[in-house]
């Protein structure tokens, strides 16, 4: 690759005494990596036409931060604090941040030595204080990133659909009862822009979407999770902290969204009742963990 590199590089600059259809057969003849060849003295023409812009194409892609995991607590809690800072406004992070400390200083307290429990919290209550709702589809489509992305994977003349099953106005499917997604165009973009203003109204009287079942019950989780965590902080130990960290991380089985939502959140209050029976009764603890 790098012997048809320079040598495209030298034909462009007019030091090579040949045609490129001349070059270009030869590297048929030859039968060994042709697209590739054909490729690297395409580069090589490019390179000497504007190196800087094929430095540019051939340098990797700076990862996001937000790709990245986080390696302890505390990044872990900074990361989300600034999302739901974002997501609604710096309230509501503090908000996440009270109970995660909280589980810190219990688990600190109660079961030294011990570690997890902070780490669920910190995970699992942020996913139920994050639902990817309405006012949040249209915050991450109206963020100037989304606009930047699709101009760093497409070029020319593009189309944007948008599929999607609002609550409101979306029609149920007469067989499965299920909300039906309908297809939108790009003029749906500045309707973004102007719902992702209006987040400030998420959970309020005014909150017109959160009048649905679903939004009910998206709240309700959070109030439940809270009101679970209280109960497991206040009885914590060593012996039962295992079944905390599992309870903590309940919200990880309440997955997708609608009718598949709705099905995984069925079965995990049924686990979370289990453990939660398990936690509250030593004998049936004791149990089982000797089966």
């Amino acid at each position: 690759a790098t012997n048809l590199f320079m040598l495209g590089y030298a034909w462009q600059k007019g030091l090579v005494p040949l045609s490129a259809d001349a070059i270009d057969k030869a590297i048929e003849l030859n039968g060994v990596a042709v697209e590739p060849n054909r490729a690297a003295f395409l580069w090589g023409r490019r390179a000497a036409h504007d190196l800087a812009a094929v430095e540019k194409a051939a340098a990797p892609r700076a990862e996001p931060q937000s790709h990245h995991l986080s390696r302890s607590l505390e990044e872990t809690v900074a990361r989300r604090v600034a999302f739901l800072t974002d997501y609604q406004n710096a309230a509501y992070a503090a908000r996440y941040t009270a109970l995660v400390e909280q589980a810190k200083a219990a688990e600190a307290a109660q079961a030294p030595g011990f570690s997890g429990l902070a780490e669920a919290v910190a995970r699992y209550y942020f996913k139920l204080l994050a639902v990817k709702d309405e006012y949040e589809v249209a915050r991450l489509y109206s963020d100037p990133q989304f606009t930047r992305s699709l101009r760093e994977q497409f070029a020319g003349s593009y189309k944007l659909s948008f599929h999607l099953a609002p609550p409101l106005i979306a029609a149920r499917d007469p067989e499965t009862g299920h909300l039906k997604k309908r297809q939108f165009g790009a003029w749906l973009l500045p309707a973004f822009r102007v719902l992702a203003r209006l987040k400030g109204l998420r959970g309020t009287p005014f909150d017109v979407f959160g009048y649905s079942a679903e939004r009910k019950t998206e709240r309700r989780l959070i109030a439940d999770y809270e009101a679970l965590l209280q109960e497991v902080l206040a009885e914590l130990s060593p012996e039962n902290h295992a079944l905390a960290v599992e309870l903590a991380a309940i919200p990880e089985k309440i997955r997708g969204f609608g009718h598949v939502k709705e099905r995984h959140l069925e079965s995990a209050k049924t686990c979370e009742a289990d453990l939660l029976a398990a936690f509250r009764d030593p004998a049936l603890r004791q149990r089982s963990a000797a089966e």
